[in-house]
This record gives C-alpha cells, structure tokens and sequence, in this order.
C-alpha cells in the first residue's frame, strides 16, 4: 500500500461517518451552517405560532360524535362489537355485508357477478320443473279426492292415499324454493314476516330468531330446521337434566318451538327468576312449523310443593287455559288477555318458594287438541283444582298431545314474603328445615374375639 492510501484513509473515514450522521439523524434544512436567516421550518412555525390565538380556558373542545352503525353494512369485529353493545345485533353473514357495503344500492339478485347469475340460471330451470311437478300432483289429488272409496280398497285406504299425496305435495313445495339464494337472504333478514296489529305479538326483536313469511311452506322448513340445531337441543337438555321428564311425564318430544317474557325480561331454559318478576302474568310465544291454526291448551305445573305429612312432594298447577288459538303466522300469546269466562280455567298464580326448601322447578306445556276440537270451560272450571293436580290425568281424559315445553326456576328470595303477602298466600313466616339424620347406635363388640 502507497504512503498516500494510509495517509488519506483517516480523513476518508471522518469523511463517510460525516455524512452518514448527516443522512440519518440531521434534517437537511439545519444544515445551514453558511447561512445567517432562519430554515423554512423555523420561520413557518414562528408564522403559525404568531397567528395562533393564545389558549382560553374557557374553550372546551367536544369530541365528534360517532357514526350510526348500520347494522345491515358492519364488517368488522371491532363494528360488531359497537353494534352489540348498543343492542341491536347484525344481519346477515359477515361475508354478505362486506359484499352490501363494497357495492352499490343494487338489489341482491342483480349483483354483477357472472358465476352468480349464471348459478341463478341453473337454479330457475329446477324450480320451473319442480312447479310443473306440483301441478301434476296436484291433479292427482284432485282425481283421488273424487273417486269411489270402494275402488280405493275402502274409506281407510282412500283417506291414507290423499294423505300420502299430500305429504309429497309439501315436499315438492319446499324442493322448489330451498336454493334459491334469495329465500335464503330474507330468512336470514327476518324480511317478509307475517305481523299483526297486536304490538305485544313480537316479544322482543333481538329475542326473536330471523324467520320470514310462515305462511309459505319453505320459511317453515327453514325456520325449523334452524330450531333443531340449537334451541331444541337445548329445552330438551334442560328438561331431562331437571328430570321434569319423567316427573310430569313419561316421554315428551316437542315439536313446537315455546318462548316465555316476563314483560321486557325475556327468560332462558332453566333460568332462576325473581319472584317479584314472576309475580307478573307471562307472555308467551309459540311457533309451530306445520300449516294450519289448531287449538291448544296451556299448563303450568310446579311439581315440587313439599307435603309435611308424607314427606315428599306434590304438584300444583299455577296457571291453566284451555281452547286457545294459534297458527304459524299467530303465535304471540299474552295470558293476560286470555278470556277468564272462555279461556282461563285457573288464574295466574305467582310462583314461590317457601324459606327452606329447594328450588321450584315451574314447567310450562303447551297441549295440541284434537282437530276442531274444544274443552267445556264451565264443566272443568268445577273439577279442577290447583293442590294435587295430575298432568297425565289431565292428558288422558281430554285427549290432548303435548307438542311443546319451557320452564324456569324459582327460590326463595327477598321478595317472597310479600309477593306471598300480596296473593294472599299463607305459611310466609314458615322455615322449613331438614330432619336431623341420628346416627344408628354403636354397638361395642367384645374385645376378647380379636386377642
């Protein structure tokens, strides 16, 4: 290496580390080391501090107030969040209201994606088919309603025929509509539902689940089939648990979905409730998946009244109404509007729970008549009595099927003593306490067996 490489080489490193430090943490507009006036940045900041007023204390800055979520739109976890607290839940899939938000105001079956519209194409061919097939069955129904009994093998075969028939009829119906996408978005929307004039027929809008029109036969489909996944899974869980199967009844297989509000308290399967809540008549709302409005009868039994004298328990019926009317699109059922001279055979009694015993398991069942069928109301309004009634007695001899079934709990509570009070319900000041199991006498053997 030349004497002039090593002489130069320490001035090249002052050199690059110079320019490294300039580069990295020193702005170029303070390197002006030749020059005497400010940078542009010190003069605009000196501008901006100038024209700036001095700070008042009497100026409170307000916050901007947040956006209204639109619950059809949010997309993502931090908006649903938002949105759930304030009580109102999302609609729709998650995927679906990116989709809504991204685009336009276009209708759902216009969205301009060729693989979509192409699907919908498929999809309208099968449901023009499927219509051409429920008009031809429903012309052989027609041809099997008007023939002679006697050429059918007699009235029995004839009216089990017509049935059959009609049971694929219904079938047919559902196959027409089941893909269609847009079936699909209003049941998740709750878009097209049946509503009355009645403002208590909705318990509660976040409590009920999306269902569409029940009128027609694919919403009921849906409709129960999204019940049997969870909710029904759910009653029945509660029931077994609780054993109010087989205490009330040997075997129970609901086919109606049953809902119970104590005003805006909308209760769960199993749940404890106040009895200062409970005081209050319920409301209920039963939905049935299959067309047509029937007759049902509503029960609440509380089977754990304890009996002092035999030391166990009996049952007392709360509440029993009978010749009650509901269909898939009416299904709001407030007690207390019932009719107490054609409808309600025994008032609402509040539920309690004497100071001492176990909970109350209070079990709600909603009874299905026979078709056209009806109860005498005055008649069962002198036999019935509240202390000892039996439900499986009640069952047999009036010929009712039990399609659905609900229940909560009740203890005694802080309340109880005057709801009790109030109802002109005695034994408040009662506290009922356990026997005290004595131990079986020990008896000393002799000693001298173990030498």
């Amino acid at each position: 290496m030349s004497n002039t490489a090593v002489a130069v080489r320490p001035a090249f490193r002052c050199l690059r580390c110079t320019f490294h430090l300039c580069s990295t943490s020193v702005p170029l507009q303070r390197l002006r080391s030749l020059v005497t006036t400010a940078s542009t940045q010190a003069e605009t900041s000196l501008q901006s501090s100038a024209s700036s007023p001095p700070p008042d204390s009497n100026i409170v800055s307000t916050p901007r107030p947040e956006r209204p979520l639109d619950p059809r739109l949010v997309s993502t976890p931090k908006q649903e969040r938002r949105l759930i607290q304030s009580g109102v839940q999302p609609i729709g899939s998650r995927r679906r209201r990116a989709a809504l938000g991204s685009l336009a105001n276009i209708p759902f079956e216009r969205l301009p994606y060729q693989c979509f519209q192409e699907a919908r194409k498929v999809l309208r061919a099968d449901r023009e088919d499927k219509l051409r097939q429920i008009e031809v069955q429903r012309q052989r129904i027609a041809k099997a309603q008007a023939l002679d009994p006697a050429q059918c093998g007699g009235e029995f075969s004839k009216k089990g025929k017509v049935l059959g028939m009609q049971k694929y009829l219904e079938e047919l119906k559902i196959l027409a509509d089941i893909n269609d996408p847009v079936i699909k978005k209003r049941f998740e929307d709750g878009q097209g539902k049946h509503l009355g004039s009645d403002p208590m027929q909705n318990l509660d809008t976040a409590y009920k689940s999306p269902i569409g029109d029940m009128n027609r036969p694919i919403y009921r489909y849906l409709a129960d089939r999204k019940w049997r996944e969870y909710r029904r899974k759910l009653i029945v869980q509660r029931v077994t648990q609780m054993s109010v199967v087989p205490d009330l009844l040997p075997h129970l297989d609901p086919v109606a979905e049953v809902k119970l509000a104590f005003r805006r308290r909308n209760v769960q399967p199993g749940d404890f409730v106040d009895s200062r809540v409970s005081e209050i008549v319920p409301k209920l709302d039963v939905q049935v998946f299959d067309k047509g409005e029937r007759f049902v009868s509503i029960v609440v039994v509380d089977p754990d009244v304890p009996n002092l004298e035999t030391d166990g328990f009996d049952n007392r019926c709360h509440f029993l109404a009978t010749n009650v009317s509901i269909s898939p699109a009416a299904t709001s059922l407030p007690l207390s509007r019932l009719s107490k001279d054609t409808q309600v055979l025994l008032p609402w009694l509040p539920p309690f729970a004497q100071k001492g015993s176990p909970y109350h398991r209070m079990a709600v069942f909603v009874l299905q008549h026979q078709e056209g069928a009806t109860l005498d109301v005055p008649l069962l309004q002198k036999k019935l009595k509240r202390d000892g009634f039996s439900l499986r007695n009640f069952i047999t001899a009036h010929k009712v099927k039990p399609i659905g079934v609900y229940m909560f709990r009740s203890q005694w509570d802080e309340g109880t003593a005057d709801v009790m009070q109030r109802a002109g319900i005695e034994g408040a000041h009662l506290e009922l306490r356990r026997k005290r199991v004595e131990p079986l006498p020990y008896k000393k053997k002799d000693g001298a067996r173990y030498r």
